[in-house]
């Protein structure tokens, strides 16, 4: 990092340690250096650098951990915010939204993917499967998430996979709430066999109707 200039301060240092978050050469789960460190390398005083973290912290890219430092949370301010707003929205808007992005994911999945994508497609699905079978909730929700985390990846459209990752924790409460292991367990669940199926023969129209089959059978 550079020394900073002595106008805005503050927003200086913030936005030096901001860019350092989002370039990600503090990974998310680092910490950051001390309150000494900083002041130091940047040249400015302690309470300039500790206001511009509390800043950070507040929007929460970072969190601070007493007596132990201060830890990267995230690497967007925005996909924060989107992921508090999904938290406190209702389950039926969160559907609604997970309508849309499903549909435009499964047809642009089936439109790009990969051997890669597929394979991490099936991946997911036989892991799901298994904990399925095995009555294994925590693990059956987490491959859930990751097989449509793996649909929206098959579009690679950067944007709608990043609207995706920050829906993740909103799509995992879903998954949850609805029960979905209850109905797997009725051996009626054929709708994401058939949304990879689609995905893999290439077939955009057959996925986004699998998807939508999905949404609305859950």
């Amino acid at each position: 990092m550079k020394k900073v200039e002595r106008v805005s301060l503050v927003e200086s240092v913030g936005t030096q340690l901001r860019e350092e978050i989002t370039a990600g050469r503090w990974a998310v789960g680092a910490r950051i250096p001390s309150e000494t460190e900083l002041v130091e390398e940047l040249g400015v005083s302690r309470a300039s650098v500790r206001e511009a973290v509390r800043g950070l912290v507040q929007s929460g890219l970072l969190a601070t951990r007493q007596g132990d430092g201060t830890y990267v949370t995230a690497r967007d301010a925005t996909d924060v915010a989107i992921r508090r707003r999904l938290v406190a929205a209702d389950h039926s808007d969160v559907i609604e939204v997970r309508r849309g992005l499903d549909i435009v994911a499964a047809g642009l999945a089936a439109s790009r993917r990969t051997r890669t994508d597929v394979k991490a497609l099936n991946k997911a699905l036989a892991a799901r499967a298994a904990a399925g079978e095995a009555g294994d909730e925590a693990a059956f929700v987490t491959n859930d998430v990751e097989f449509h985390l793996s649909v929206a990846r098959a579009s690679h459209n950067p944007v709608l996979i990043d609207l995706y990752t920050s829906f993740a924790r909103a799509l995992t409460e879903s998954v949850r709430d609805d029960q979905c292991l209850q109905v797997f367990s009725t051996g009626q669940d054929t709708w994401h066999e058939a949304l990879a199926a689609a995905i893999e023969a290439g077939d955009p129209t057959a996925a986004a109707a699998a998807s939508l089959s999905l949404l609305e059978n859950a």
